[in-house]
């Protein structure tokens, strides 16, 4: 695919993303920042998405810290088999120990006005309530309901494309989180800690620029002494679910059988993950855009940025043959190569063995193979990858070799 710095595809199936913007002096006027492409949900009619619905990150479509469950209203209804492009806004830079005020921190870090989501700038100038020792830091952007979904049902997520909006992220390290806290951050907390004087929290965020390298960007980190640290981008959705069966709120940091913050780093543009209906019109979202993030998560976020996301719903009914190992209790994931099965626990070794009971299951009831050879060839052939250890609830994926079964599907 041909670099296009001012035109952007709406199917990206590579990791090398046309940015928006860049921040350095010399390239950052050359860039347009994705700006919504409409006030309100809604399907477009021209331009880049057309034919695609959308759902822009405006105050009434977003929550700030939990997730949608079934008392949410949708903000657009869509028919199974609809595109619909999101824009969706990252928390880092938003928070109270960033001072709850974009503009200025990020122009703290020479982003100019014109290149800070106005979405940002109306979310923490608002009176919405975001408590941050107690509320979860995601933005979240929905939920879409799809017609005819019931519980029982299992919904198809095709990712088609994950696109930075902005030519900037953040790396963050908290207090009391982390794979490694009560070590870091090395600054201590402080009592007084507020939006006021957002320092006194003690917490550690590294802003990270994006800079062009051949047809692709990478993210730059200050490695000392004038030299960089440079890493390539592969973006994707850190949320992305179905509402939970429940009137009570829904935490945003747990990740659970709905989906939401399962930080699997390998769902991005191409793959496709599925998840089990709970609520009429399965209300999906999503939020928690990654640049780039690395197994383990360890040290609280990936690289986080604002992103625009589209996606393919399918609806699959109850019992269907498309459904990955004929039936889901739980969020599992493909691409071209592998079957993705999930873990989920607070206790990581519970994880491992949530991960590789799912892996068993679904290779028997997908392949009609015993179980005893399932587990055996999961110990040969198959890598169990940590997603992320900093979310309350720990995950563990399998990557289960699509190749390797090349004769069952004969």
């Amino acid at each position: 695919m041909p670099f296009r710095r001012h035109a952007f595809p709406r199917c990206l199936p590579v990791v090398l993303l046309p940015l928006a913007a860049a921040v350095h002096a010399d390239t950052r006027e050359s860039f347009v920042i994705l700006e919504q492409l409409a006030p309100t949900a809604t399907r477009l009619e021209q331009g880049e998405y057309a034919g695609n619905f959308y759902v822009p990150s405006s105050l009434d479509n977003m929550t700030w810290g939990y997730l949608p469950n079934r008392t949410a209203k949708p903000v657009l209804s869509v028919p199974s088999g609809s595109v619909v492009t999101f824009d969706t806004v990252s928390h880092e830079g938003l928070l109270e120990d960033q001072g709850r005020d974009p503009a200025a921190y990020f122009g703290s870090h020479g982003v100019k006005p014109d290149h800070v989501l106005q979405e940002a700038v109306a979310l923490t100038s608002s009176e919405r309530a975001h408590d941050f020792a107690k509320d979860g830091p995601h933005v979240v952007t929905g939920p879409v309901a799809i017609e005819g979904a019931e519980p029982g049902d299992v919904l198809k997520v095709e990712i088609l494309a994950v696109e930075p909006r902005v030519p900037y992220g953040v790396i963050s390290n908290r207090h009391g989180k982390g794979a490694l806290f009560g070590e870091y951050p090395k600054t201590p907390a402080q009592a007084d800690a507020s939006t006021a004087h957002p320092e006194r929290y003690g917490n550690l965020s590294i802003f990270t620029p994006i800079e062009q390298a051949g047809d692709g960007y990478v993210g730059v980190l200050d490695g000392g002494d004038g030299r960089k640290i440079k890493f390539p981008l592969q973006p994707f959705m850190g949320i992305m679910g179905v509402a939970a069966d429940t009137d009570q709120p829904v935490h945003s940091v747990p990740p659970a059988h709905y989906g939401g913050n399962v930080d699997v780093n390998d769902l991005g543009a191409g793959a496709t993950a599925y998840y089990p209906v709970a609520v009429p019109g399965a209300l999906f979202y999503t939020g928690d855009s990654h640049f780039v993030q690395g197994d383990g998560e360890v040290a609280l976020t990936a690289l986080e940025g604002s992103a625009r996301a589209t996606f393919r719903l399918t609806l699959l009914k109850s019992g269907a043959s498309e459904i990955p190992g004929k039936q889901l209790s739980q969020p599992m994931g493909e691409n071209d190569d592998f079957w993705i099965t999930l873990g989920l626990d607070e206790d990581l070794d519970e994880a491992m063995k949530k991960s590789t009971r799912e892996a068993i299951r679904f290779l028997t009831e997908q392949y009609g193979i015993d179980d005893t050879v399932a587990y055996a060839y999961l110990s040969a052939a198959t890598d169990f990858e940590v997603s992320q250890v900093v979310d309350k609830t720990k995950g563990i994926n399998s990557m289960i070799r699509k190749s390797d079964f090349a004769e069952f599907n004969e």
